[in-house]
């Protein structure tokens, strides 16, 4: 085994969109995807995270036992990721993250489309903590619950689409940023469908991950 992507909830399916958007990512990288059993089945704000955090390092500290090269934490608040880089041999990186430095890397401001408005201050401290404020038009709530882009895609990618053109018409970026790990499966889709360019966290971290 290469690399590793954890997701910190305990939705299965989350886990298996993002292995296949990592993997398209990085053809011929070993990627593979484990699902957090202990966590709850979304994160959704501070406390979701608190509860996801004692499973999620147990099984940063499995990756590291069993030789991975390299681990993504698959979720977009980046849950507990100094946690799992302090106990780790090797690179530990979130998709939130990676998603900020693919922006920045090519000199793009950014606004943030997300799930719901608890989400906003994670993602605001986490853009400042990384030094990327400078960059950030605005973090935008689409209202759609995490488990929605699982239940009801279609509904989800309209709520997430209208979003992402008012964040295009009216914040004043380069680019925008899909800031859920089960936004991956809407990239594709949401390319085809605005000029400006859309950003994924999963693909941007396989690529990352696979070069450190």
């Amino acid at each position: 085994m290469a690399y590793v992507i954890i997701n910190p909830n305990s939705t299965a399916a989350m886990t298996d969109g993002m292995l296949e958007v990592a993997r398209a990512a990085v053809p011929g990288v070993t990627i593979e995807g484990w699902t957090n059993a202990g966590g709850p089945p979304a994160i959704q704000g501070h406390e979701d995270g608190l509860k996801a955090a004692p499973s999620l390092l147990e099984l940063i500290d499995k990756a590291n036992a069993q030789g991975v090269d390299g681990i993504i934490v698959g979720c977009f608040d980046d849950t507990a990721l100094a946690q799992a880089q302090a106990r780790s041999g090797v690179p530990v990186i979130g998709i939130g993250q990676a998603a900020y430095h693919a922006a920045a890397l090519r000199g793009w401001s950014f606004s943030v489309v997300t799930t719901l408005a608890v989400s906003v201050p994670i993602l605001e401290e986490n853009i400042i903590g990384y030094g990327f404020e400078h960059l950030l038009g605005k973090v935008r709530a689409s209202d759609v619950p995490v488990l929605a882009l699982e239940e009801d895609p279609e509904t989800a990618t309209e709520a997430v689409a209208a979003e992402t053109a008012r964040a295009m018409a009216g914040d004043g970026v380069d680019c925008v940023i899909l800031g859920c790990a089960g936004m991956a499966k809407l990239t594709a889709h949401l390319r085809d469908r605005f000029d400006k360019p859309v950003i994924d966290g999963v693909e941007s971290a396989a690529r990352l991950i696979s070069v450190l």
